[in-house]
């Protein structure tokens, strides 16, 4: 239980700052640079991707693990319709899981466009063209092909990625680039008061201090393995805990008496 709560704690920091989807990975980075103007509307964005992201993982991570792996319970019991449940066995469907990652973004995308459109037309409106464009967001299908390699990939049947671990994943990535683009649109607003020189002005000086930033967050490169040695239990440390856990047994003299 203890190894379960470190693996999530550290999916999540690593999701979030020691590889940023945006400044590590660099995925994501249409609406990290279209939508960055203003801190509102980046805020407004990063929510956006977070939900969607959620959804979307949540849909892969059922998809993968009961139709699309090889022994999955649902195209297994269908393929044992036609032919032997050992060849049903074997049926592998993960060449189609582009497409159907795709479909689940889509329509998570839509989801959230007809709830923003009808609750918060101003968002609706400053989003204009992006929103839809969550759509083909390579943020979010990058968490959903890194589910399924967590699922498909691994050796160890055991090992392979529940449902926890995966919206972890997906929850706190989408923090992450709530984070990255809460930034960049803080820096953007101040580089409007900047003399900035002409050939930088735009996208130029954007993605010069996107790059800054990414050289930032490597700062917390190696954090999760520190993370992972310091909070993980040792066989010493076990030792130690189990020795202050057993009670000390005192070894009376019969000529000892108890006081009190």
């Amino acid at each position: 239980m203890l190894n379960y709560i470190v693996d999530i704690f550290l999916i999540a920091v690593s999701a979030a700052l020691i590889n940023n989807f945006v400044l590590h990975y660099f995925v994501g980075i249409c609406p990290f640079v279209g939508v960055s103007r203003r801190i509102d509307m980046a805020f407004g964005m990063g929510c956006a991707v977070t939900f969607v992201i959620s959804i979307a993982a949540f849909i892969s991570w059922v998809i993968t693990t009961f139709v699309l792996i090889p022994g999955a319970p649902f195209s297994q019991w269908v393929a044992g319709l036609f032919v032997s449940a050992e060849m049903a066995a074997k049926v592998d469907l993960t060449i189609l899981s582009y497409i159907v990652y795709i479909l689940a973004i889509s329509a998570s995308v839509q989801f959230v466009e007809m709830y923003v459109r009808k609750f918060y037309p101003p968002l609706y409106k400053s989003f204009g063209v992006y929103l839809p464009l969550i759509t083909t967001n390579c943020a979010i299908l990058f968490a959903c092909l890194t589910i399924m390699s967590n699922i498909v990939g691994v050796d160890d049947p055991a090992a392979a990625w529940d449902l926890g671990r995966s919206l972890v994943l997906a929850i706190f990535g989408g923090v992450g680039f709530t984070i990255a683009i809460v930034i960049m649109a803080g820096i953007r607003e101040e580089l409007d008061l900047c003399d900035v020189p002409t050939p930088f002005k735009g996208a130029a000086i954007t993605l010069i201090v996107a790059g800054i930033l990414a050289l930032g967050f490597m700062g917390f490169t190696g954090v999760d393995s520190g993370l992972r040695k310091a909070i993980s239990p040792t066989p010493s440390n076990q030792a130690v805990i189990e020795q202050h856990q057993t009670p000390t047994v005192v070894e009376r003299l019969p000529g000892d008496r108890q006081i009190g």
